[in-house]
């Protein structure tokens, strides 16, 4: 029977090119998970373990999230802890994947950098961490590089973090004299010798540090005494050293104030330098939590979706959760946190989405792209079913409960590009690698425009989309080509305008007649455009027949599809028939369809025709330091600030912009802001464009016109 109370569930996440890949790869040497170190970006083409991708190796990125598991021995209480890794990326596009692994996760590692410190991707993950309660140590990385100081870095938490950072080393020599850390629990120094550092070797402190360590110390008591009284006691006393405190008491008080999200342990080292790797895992061993310390809730779906707390035990009725799919040519595995029961290879499992019942044919462990196979999972474990087709987010469970878990939050996409394959003998496998990059992630979105019939695909930043639609070129051999999405441009009128419009021919045998007169109005444009039409019976008299005027009505609504400037649909006209005239044999529903469509197009363009534009409502938030360049810049754009909202350094900036000025928007308010800001719109109305740019349009838009009249 495994002790769940040896199992910890972490993340390794940070802004990108902090080192969480060469991380990772040193900790699963030290586990003896892997038996020699293959750096990013290798000379020896090798590659980190976890960039299993091969647009990963070239580009030096993590673009997927990679699940692993290793073993690690405590160095001091020679416990043996099961350790399941999840390396995320750190490049902004790729947020979905740091969002589903911590959405799963029961701790973290925040990977830092010694020189930058909190950039701006450290501080959209860390908001992550805090929407889903993950509990995180800190790893202070590259101390080896120029200008590295760590110490820095922990008030850098405090300020732009707003966390409580607890010191737990202090770094022997720094840049290129780093040479190991001193430990201020222990008050030990420790080297990291041999040809990897393998050997870690415990020796007293240097003489020159021991005041700044006995001050570190210090400060490391003092942070405890917040969430102990006997440390308080002692620390009022004047009692800090090794001797005079329980060192398994400040552990656990560190350990139980980390989990309570009130502190964060920070460590240090140089993965790269491989310093201080050891001392990390200990720290996770011994701050992280556990899955039975972790409280996870489902809904009670027989229970009005009321809040139940899940038991991580094996003995209870199965309940997880699938957070991430890929699928690939042999087809779909799905990785799962199985959250309370056990999951076993032949097992019956009830897809709570569908309600249908599911075999669990394979089930694996992961090791980045290698499967693992097992018989068997239980509580805590993150494992992955094979063949079991199910969306991202699915709870799974034995069928005794009805539970959902809440779901991952997933970010709007902020950029969209119009994509259509060069040969059409490709549109079969460009649909193929569209449906499943859509099924893996979620900010990946591809909709069909119905008014210009492209394919646009959306998604979080221009590398994002790149990479997918390098992922076609390579996986599904479809070579495609992009271009800016069409905007919904419409046209309405300015001004009332009358119509008498007489239609007659004679073809032998019956011929066609039918007349009505009539006025245009313009009417107002509110909302949704789309439905703004009105059509008025004036008619008295018989002068139309009842039956015809449902066929006035339908000619009218046909024409306000595409208009004569553009072509584009026209919105806010109310069609008024006052009169007419027909024939017993010549008239007819077509007839007057037809005398209807060519009456509208003559008091269309004696009504003052004009262009619309749909405006977005932009919400912007951005340190307030960058205020002054955006607010520019949304100026540059056409767009008209709404209000500003100033709070804890941030600025929220709202404002309403035309959709046409929006592309592109993504990438310029990172550069503005060194990526700190974030931004999301959506629909706020139709407005008339400006008389150049409107002609501009006619210009390029004419022959569409032309084309649909």
């Amino acid at each position: 029977m495994k002790n769940i109370a040896t199992h910890r569930n972490i993340g390794i996440s940070a802004h990108i090119d902090s080192g969480k890949t060469t991380l990772t790869e040193r900790i699963l040497y030290y586990t003896k998970r892997i038996h020699a170190i293959h750096e990013v970006r290798g000379k020896d083409g090798v590659g980190a373990t976890m960039d299993s991708m091969e647009l990963e190796r070239e580009r030096g990125i993590t673009i997927q999230s990679a699940a692993t598991f290793a073993s690690w021995t405590h160095t001091k209480s020679g416990e043996a802890d099961t350790i399941n890794i999840i390396d995320t990326p750190g490049h902004v596009d790729f947020t979905i994947e740091v969002e589903r692994s911590l959405r799963v996760l029961d701790g973290a590692i925040l990977v830092l950098t010694g020189v930058e410190g909190v950039q701006s991707q450290s501080i959209t993950v860390d908001r992550q961490m805090r929407r889903y309660h993950v509990p995180r140590v800190v790893f202070v990385n590259k101390c080896d590089r120029s200008g590295a100081n760590p110490l820095r870095v922990a008030v850098m938490l405090k300020e732009k973090l707003n966390h409580k950072p607890c010191v737990m080393q202090i770094p022997i020599g720094l840049e290129d004299q780093l040479k190991g850390v001193v430990d201020l629990v222990e008050m030990k120094a420790y080297y990291f010798e041999g040809a990897n550092g393998d050997d870690m070797i415990e020796k007293e402190i240097p003489a020159e540090l021991v005041d700044q360590a006995q001050e570190y110390r210090e400060k490391l008591v003092d942070c405890c005494a917040d969430y102990n009284d006997e440390i308080m006691k002692k620390a009022m006393e004047g009692m800090y050293g090794v001797d005079e405190i329980d060192k398994d008491l400040i552990k656990k008080t560190i350990r139980e104030a980390t989990i309570s999200l009130e502190i964060t342990p920070v460590f240090m080292g140089s993965a790269h330098k491989n310093i201080g790797i050891q001392k990390l895992l200990d720290g996770v061993v011994d701050y992280l939590p556990n899955p039975t310390e972790v409280e996870n809730k489902a809904l009670d779906i027989d229970n009005n979706e009321a809040e139940v707390v899940l038991k991580s035990e094996d003995a209870e009725p199965l309940v997880c959760y699938a957070f991430k799919l890929v699928n690939d040519r042999y087809g779909q595995l799905t990785y799962i946190r199985v959250y309370q029961g056990t999951i076993k290879k032949g097992d019956m499992i009830t897809n709570m989405a569908t309600t249908k019942k599911v075999s669990v044919g394979r089930l694996v462990r992961m090791h980045a792209d290698e499967m693992v196979d097992i018989t068997e999972a239980g509580a805590g474990d993150i494992v992955a079913l094979f063949g079991i087709d199910c969306a991202s987010g699915t709870t799974f469970t034995d069928g005794k409960n009805h539970y959902n878990m809440t779901s991952m939050h997933v970010p709007n996409p902020v950029i969209e590009l119009v994509i259509e394959a060069k040969n059409r003998d490709d549109l079969d496998n460009m649909s193929k690698a569209l449906n499943r990059f859509t099924k893996e992630d979620p900010t990946f979105q591809v909709e069909v425009n119905k008014e210009s019939g492209e394919t646009i695909i959306k998604g979080m930043g221009e590398l994002h989309l790149d990479v997918y639609i390098e992922r076609m070129r390579r996986e599904y051999k479809v070579d495609v080509q992009t271009g800016a999405p069409q905007v919904a441009y419409r046209e309405t009128i300015t001004r009332s305008s009358k119509f008498d419009y007489t239609h007659k021919k004679q073809t032998g045998g019956s011929g066609q007649y039918a007349k009505v007169v009539g006025e245009m109005r313009p009417m107002a444009v509110e909302g949704d455009s789309e439905k703004v039409y009105n059509f008025v019976n004036s008619v008295v008299g018989g002068r139309i027949p009842k039956e015809y005027i449902p066929s006035c009505d339908k000619g009218f609504q046909s024409c306000m599809e595409a208009g004569s400037l553009i072509g584009f649909p026209v919105v806010g006209i109310e069609m008024d028939v006052q009169d007419g005239a027909f024939h017993p044999v010549d008239s007819s529903d077509m007839a007057f369809q037809v005398a209807a469509r060519m009456a509208f197009r003559e008091a269309f363009a004696k009504a003052g025709a004009q262009i619309l534009e749909p405006i977005m409502k932009v919400e912007i938030q951005t340190p307030t330091e960058f205020q002054g360049s955006v607010v520019g810049n949304v100026s540059q754009r056409r767009g008209t600030i709404a209000g500003t909202n100033e709070e804890l350094g941030m600025t929220t900036i709202t404002a309403e912009v035309p959709l046409s000025e929006m592309f592109g928007y993504a990438t310029d308010l990172r550069s503005m802001t060194q990526g700190k800001a974030e931004f999301t719109m959506e629909f706020c109305k139709y407005s008339p464009v400006p008389k150049n740019i409107q002609e501009e349009l006619i210009k390029k838009y004419g022959d569409k016109a032309g084309a649909r009249a």
